[in-house]
């Protein structure tokens, strides 16, 4: 390998118009190795040597056990040495602190995935603040996110609560608002989805299979994996939310719908360089139109209180006064309370639309003002006794004859 001193004495040569064979009696080298470096683009540069390491027979090993259980540099320096590593534990920890270099690159690193139409969309959710109700205390308010993965289509609802009824409900209302819904829908460990890393919530997976589309969960701590609705939430936040006022949750869903169907939706994506409304219509979702809405229903148990009421969800629902102290099961729809004894029903309600409601059938209002007003009954004695004998009395002129 010609240094760069002798490449460029070559070129020397040859700009003052030398010819090859002068250039080669002149640097003693071969007419090839002239002609080679004339024809170089640049400058030779010399291939480090690769010297062998007592590590190389052991590396495989360290990288898997590092891999499958991140042993330290000294753990694994004790591991190789019984099998006649004979090197320095310096190395060793080097070597394991170029694996561990390697993964930050890894969890770093992002590849764009783009899917065909109607493949996936990605779900999520978002808290937006804490905000201040008339009665002075505070609430949270959330943000449910979903965006299909072709077309970037997006769909935003607030909400108060992020419990599964309320997820539920906020996915029909975005198969609506799509037309249909994709084949996979991709999460991260949401607890109304994913119960354990390998199970998933039965209730939610009853939705799911009801629609007949697959629960997806990204990639532990690569949350990169859904990045397409991570980046639609900072969107929201930025476009929609910020410096914006709202009177109520009902306002805010409203103008949310009025800024998806003239903004977010409309604009041309900077990624697709097209408009999502556009290629929403190329997305091969399943139709949504004539498919019977999915009716969840929760069923959960109650011990029913001194004034004959169930409390369920921080609202009370009233039963017969006859079931006081009794214990009966609560069956919650979106709209519907049920209460019943096992499998007789005795008592249906509205749900209630907010928290601290108190729901009362005028049947069992009266029943309970009858009961409790009526004259109480004389408590029966706790045993019997039968006086058969009459008691003897004398008169007193009998006491004044024994008298001295």
């Amino acid at each position: 390998m010609l240094t760069l001193d002798q490449f460029m004495d070559i070129r020397f040569l040859h700009r003052q118009g030398h010819s090859v064979r002068e250039i080669a009696r002149l640097t003693g080298h071969s007419r090839n190795t002239v002609r080679k470096m004339l024809r170089a683009v640049s400058s030779p540069r010399p291939t480090p040597r690769v010297r062998p390491s007592a590590l190389d027979p052991f590396k495989d090993y360290l990288r898997q056990r590092w891999q499958e259980h991140g042993l330290s540099a000294v753990r694994l320096h004790a591991e190789i040495a019984a099998q006649g590593y004979g090197g320095a534990a310096r190395t060793v920890r080097q070597f394991v602190q170029a694996l561990k270099q390697d993964q930050k690159v890894d969890r770093r690193l992002a590849v764009r995935f783009e899917t065909p139409p109607g493949e996936q969309a990605q779900a999520d959710w978002a808290e937006t603040g804490r905000f201040t109700l008339p009665d002075g205390s505070a609430v949270r308010v959330y943000a449910f996110v979903m965006v299909l993965g072709f077309s970037r289509c997006l769909f935003v609802e607030f909400t108060r609560s992020m419990r599964l009824e309320t997820l539920i409900r906020c996915h029909q209302n975005a198969f609506a608002y799509f037309g249909g819904w994709p084949k996979r829908i991709l999460y991260d460990n949401m607890k109304q989805v994913v119960i354990r890393p390998d199970q998933v919530n039965q209730r939610f997976a009853d939705f799911a299979r009801y629609h007949g589309f697959e629960v997806k969960r990204h990639r532990p701590y690569r949350p990169r994996t859904k990045g397409k609705v991570e980046r639609m939430v900072h969107y929201v936040r930025d476009n929609f939310l910020a410096g914006r006022s709202f009177d109520g949750l009902a306002d805010l869903n409203a103008q949310a719908r009025h800024w998806l169907g003239t903004v977010a939706n409309l604009r041309v994506h900077a990624t697709t360089k097209a408009r999502p409304c556009d290629l929403l219509l190329q997305e091969t979702l399943t139709p949504v139109a004539g498919s019977v809405p999915y009716q969840l229903v929760t069923s959960t148990e109650r011990t029913v209180s001194t004034e004959a009421l169930v409390r369920f969800e921080q609202s009370d629902y009233s039963v017969p006064a006859g079931l006081v102290g009794s214990r009966v099961y609560v069956e919650a729809s979106a709209s519907k309370i049920l209460i019943r004894t096992r499998d007789l029903i005795v008592a249906e309600h509205e749900r209630a639309g907010a928290p601290g409601s108190r729901i009362e059938a005028p049947v069992h209002v009266r029943e309970r003002w009858q009961r409790s007003v009526a004259a109480p009954k004389p408590s029966p004695p706790r045993c019997h006794i039968t006086f058969a004998d009459e008691v003897q009395v004398r008169p007193l002129s009998h006491y004044a004859e024994v008298m001295p």
